[in-house]
């Protein structure tokens, strides 16, 4: 891998926080579930968790701070919505990193049979 092909250090600082808030089984369950069950209050989502309200919502605001969801309000609640913008990043970060793998790959298979 050359440094050229190398994920540029700022692409990287601004993916960290996107893949970390995607790595937690709760957060993960949660942007799920909001990506196919569309806007929900904490309350809604509370019946599907195992977890405190109070804990549904740290985990909301670490997905929100990653930009993966947003709320606004609605009466006394907070409606949450999936935000799909960020998984673009992710996406091209991984389709980046595969791509460096494979070239890894077929330079060591070319290094092996050269």
């Amino acid at each position: 891998m050359s440094r050229a092909d190398a994920i540029p250090g700022p692409r990287v600082q601004e993916a960290a926080p996107l893949f970390a808030a995607l790595g937690d089984a709760t957060r993960l369950g949660l942007l799920l579930t909001l990506c196919a069950g569309g806007p929900l209050t904490v309350s809604r989502l509370g019946g599907q968790f195992s977890v405190s309200r109070q804990a549904l919502t740290k985990h909301l605001e670490v997905l929100s701070e990653a930009g993966l969801v947003s709320s606004r309000r609605q009466g006394r609640e907070r409606l949450w919505a999936f935000q799909p913008q960020r998984l673009e990043d992710a996406h091209l970060v991984l389709e980046r990193l595969s791509r460096q793998w494979d070239d890894a790959l077929a330079r060591l298979q070319a290094h092996v049979e050269g």
